[in-house]
């Protein structure tokens, strides 16, 4: 049995001013007196609120010849947000910090050499707070995007410019590429990866070509750190007609993608077999983020309680080969019930599993709340950390 650690703290919930990011609400006659609430399930209504929303967005999908105009190129709608918002849109993610201590510890000035890779970097705004309080000299970061637009905005920025200490290096690379790893970087090089938003952006057919170029990049032992949309946020919800690519998967007004995933799909996809129950955690961070909100600087309090979690071990079980996907509005029918089809076989592109352990998946839950409206906003997002494994 190996003990897993969790990144959430629970806090002292009848202070007067919890801390940003542990504001429970206990008590249900309370929910309209502040703004958001974390840890916050689903209500038993809100499953009618979902299916609505599924099922409208179904009658009206994307039509099939204009799909391939919106998957051929997506590069091009990044490049085109890139120039529209600069580094303005996305915030500095501080909470990396608090979320990923990994990345903290390659920072101190006795971590010895590390290369932190984080791929789908946008303006850098995971690397450059990084970069900011590294004391390691021999701390290597490099930062890859297919926007050739949002690779020259973390060029031109002066911590690229003149780092603190150890250096970076940003260059256009498509993390689904079939050409092989970026310009310079050497197989099996890599500690850690950071996706943050990222798989969410890809097809599902590129998720085979994803996985194969981490793992080939992390060394034996090294760890991919993930942070991405969950099943039935409230912005999958609020997509209207005509944004519905596939199941799950849309496309934004400004051409961009975004897939919502369920546990089982990230477990799947990186160690070939569902998530097991004890490595689940229901959770929360210390933001409101659908990440273009400024997290709060405050630092949270020391944690009065923080239980480890416990991974009992287990024998991966092959997914079915059964085909298609399982409609959520159907309810639930079957072992692997929203999973993508893709996951459902062996993935294309991909090595054959196992290829990592996980060491932490989540759901981060928080509720927000418009007092003016009486409206209830639930937000969920995914998190996870992966190791290759040695051999």
């Amino acid at each position: 049995m190996s003990v897993l650690k969790s990144t959430s703290s629970v806090h002292d919930v009848g202070a007067d001013k919890p801390p940003f990011g542990s504001r429970f609400l206990t008590d249900e006659s309370q929910v309209w007196t502040q703004n958001a609430w974390d840890h916050v399930p689903l209500p038993d209504d809100q499953t009618e609120t979902i299916n609505a929303s599924l099922a409208k967005q179904r009658t009206a999908p994307v039509p099939d010849d204009d799909k391939p105009r919106y998957n051929e190129k997506p590069a091009r709608h990044w490049d085109n947000f890139y120039k529209m918002n600069a580094s303005n849109f996305f915030r500095n993610r501080k909470w990396l910090h608090n979320e990923f201590p990994e990345l903290v510890e390659a920072t101190l000035p006795e971590a010895g050499p590390m290369t932190i890779a984080e791929l789908g970097c946008g303006a850098g705004n995971s690397v450059f707070p990084l970069l900011a309080s590294n004391k390691n000299t021999h701390l290597q970061l490099r930062a890859y995007d297919y926007s050739s637009h949002a690779v020259k905005l973390v060029q031109n920025d002066e911590l690229y410019i003149s780092p603190p200490a150890g250096n970076i290096h940003a260059a256009v690379w498509d993390l689904t590429s079939l050409n092989g790893l970026p310009a310079g970087l050497e197989p099996e090089s890599v500690d850690i990866v950071i996706l943050v938003f990222v798989l969410s952006a890809l097809h599902p057919d590129e998720w085979g070509r994803a996985i194969t170029n981490i793992h080939r990049m992390l060394k034996p032992g090294g760890l991919v750190v993930m942070r991405d949309y969950g099943r039935h946020d409230l912005t999958q919800l609020r997509f209207k007609s005509g944004r519905l690519l596939d199941e799950n998967f849309y496309i934004r007004g400004d051409k961009t993608r975004v897939y919502f995933f369920e546990l089982d799909e990230l477990a799947l996809l990186f160690t070939g077999h569902k998530a097991l129950l004890s490595q689940i955690t229901d959770r929360t961070t210390g933001e409101v983020e659908d990440d273009s909100i400024q997290p709060s600087p405050a630092a949270s309090p020391k944690p009065l309680v923080q239980e480890p979690l416990t991974q009992e071990a287990s024998t991966p079980q092959p997914p079915s080969q059964s085909s298609g996907h399982v409609n959520i509005a159907q309810g639930i029918s079957g072992e692997y019930s929203g999973v993508h089809a893709n996951l459902l076989k062996p993935l294309a592109g991909c090595p054959p599993h196992p290829l990592f352990t996980s060491e932490q998946l989540g759901v981060d839950r928080r509720l927000l709340v418009n007092r003016k409206r009486h409206l209830k906003m639930y937000r969920v997002w995914m998190q996870g950390k992966f190791r290759k494994l040695a051999t």
